[in-house]
């Protein structure tokens, strides 16, 4: 007797798998949605039509390392990380506790200060500069007293340069663990460098211009640093209360356990997280997953779309641009 014909497992698979892929590719893209109208507002499209589709010169190029370091999905990581090392300046931190509505508004905030990255990141030069000279404009109107009686002001050259660090740092930190390809040590450099040219425009005053000085700039900022009420807030609020359904704190989570994950052990004790020997790295491990996580949403070709000089990268990584800034 002749065995019966089996169906190839090609043939098999195509119709089973079709309505899968059908559901996956509809998850992934609310998904994708949800995340650019969280960190771009609800007129995404438009802000970044504005942003890559204006005519005029700008600072960077699609080759300057700042492109692929803020294009990249870390930069969630990157600014989750920044927030909580800022936070630990007491002086830094009284000026975000007192003036802004981080707790009331915090998608908001995060709208504003992301486009800052974007526009001066990859937008004109015009467009920038007027962005620039706004904040600037803001920095003026910030100043006030801390809980211990210092007076503080948000224009004051010493505090930009905390905040620039922080930034510079963390996101950089988060590229060269998370990042799709680590910057090699020239590129790092130009980075540092880059997003420094920025930071002189802002007020900073002679922002470092290597990792090297980097490193040092930060560590000569460690004895100003402190354990404050403010501080552990804002970790308390990052983690334990963020403004967000249930349903995807989970995934959430794993950006803030990845940022933690690559903090350095004395900044951390300064925020109230203890761990133990080797605890960092199922902390860097989770990360690895949160960035996975925003990697497939940004993969929607639904929300792809393809940019000057044969760039294709995604209307939601856009989204990572607009997220992290303003200090």
């Amino acid at each position: 007797m002749l065995a019966p014909r089996l169906t190839s497992p090609v043939a098999i698979s195509r119709p089973v798998l079709a309505p899968a892929r059908r559901v996956h590719d509809v998850i992934r893209h609310r998904a994708a949605l949800a995340l650019r109208s969280r960190v771009a507002g609800d007129h995404a499209a438009e802000r970044a039509g504005a942003i890559w589709g204006a005519e005029g010169e700008r600072w960077f190029t699609p080759e300057d390392p700042i492109w692929r370091v803020h294009l990249d999905a870390s930069m969630f990581l990157g600014g989750i990380r920044a927030l909580l090392l800022q936070s630990l300046h007491p002086l830094a931190m009284a000026g975000v506790d007192q003036h802004s509505r981080y707790r009331d508004d915090p998608w908001g905030r995060l709208q504003q200060t992301s486009a800052y990255i974007s526009t001066t990141t990859f937008g004109t030069t015009a467009d920038a500069e007027r962005l620039i000279a706004r904040v600037r404009g803001m920095h003026r109107r910030v100043r006030g007293t801390a809980d211990d009686g210092r007076a503080y002001a948000a224009s004051d050259p010493h505090l930009l340069m905390w905040v620039h660090l922080a930034e510079t740092e963390s996101f950089l930190t988060c590229y060269q663990t998370y990042g799709a390809s680590p910057l090699s040590a020239y590129d790092a450099d130009r980075y540092v460098a880059q997003a420094g040219s920025i930071a002189t425009r802002l007020g900073v005053i002679d922002p470092p211009q290597s990792v090297a000085e980097l490193t040092a700039a930060l560590e000569a900022f460690t004895p100003e640093l402190a354990s404050t009420p403010a501080a552990r807030e804002t970790l308390r609020f990052i983690a334990a209360d963020p403004p967000m359904p249930l349903a995807v704190r989970p995934g959430y989570l794993t950006l803030v356990a990845g940022a933690l994950g690559t903090l350095p052990a004395h900044a951390r004790r300064l925020l109230g997280v203890r761990l133990l020997p080797g605890g960092a790295v199922p902390l860097r491990s989770a990360g690895q997953v949160g960035v996975g996580l925003i990697r497939w949403m940004l993969s929607d070709p639904m929300v792809r779309t393809d940019r000057r000089q044969d760039r294709s990268v995604q209307d939601g990584d856009r989204s990572v641009q607009d997220g992290v800034h303003e200090g």
